[in-house]
Order: C-alpha cells, then structure tokens, then sequence
C-alpha cells in the first residue's frame, strides 16, 4: 500500500459519516466510468516445457524426502546428465 492511499485512509477516516459516504459515491461514479482490465487469464498448456527435466528421471517424491534430509541430489542429477552426454 503507498503512502499517499494511508495518508488518505487517514484523513477519510477524519470525516464524518456523512462525508465519508459522499466520498464514497464520488469514487464509485468515478469507477464507474473507468474500464478495468482484467489480467487474462493463463491456458495450462502455455507451460508446456517450459521448465526442463530437473529430476533427471528421479521420482518427485524422492527427491523431495531428500531435499527434507539436507541431501542435495543437485549435484547427483548434474553428474548423470554428464554420464549421459559422454
């Protein structure tokens, strides 16, 4: 949140009610006239390899348990990838 939106905070929360509930209409009319984008939203399939093979064929969920035991098959998966290229 920036500091001019606390600021204003601040100073909406100084009005009376009355003000604050002109305030409010002002902006909803304002908003009302303003076209928000939307993000658009994403297709599953966009990501389709995106990312490569990081595992090196190793099960996901191993490699996960191992993370948790302060191994690091890193090193594991980069010498097999060198392996294989020989």
């Amino acid at each position: 949140m920036s500091q001019e939106l606390r600021e204003l905070m601040k100073q909406a929360d100084a009005l009376t009610p009355d003000e604050q509930l002109r305030l409010i209409a002002y902006l909803t009319q304002r908003l009302q006239r303003c076209e928000i984008k939307r993000k658009p939203s994403r297709n599953i399939m966009e990501f389709i390899g995106i990312a490569p093979n990081m595992l090196g064929g190793m099960d996901a969920q191993e490699y996960v348990t191992r993370m948790r035991r302060g191994e690091f098959p890193d090193l594991e998966i980069a010498e097999k990838q060198i392996r294989k290229e020989e």
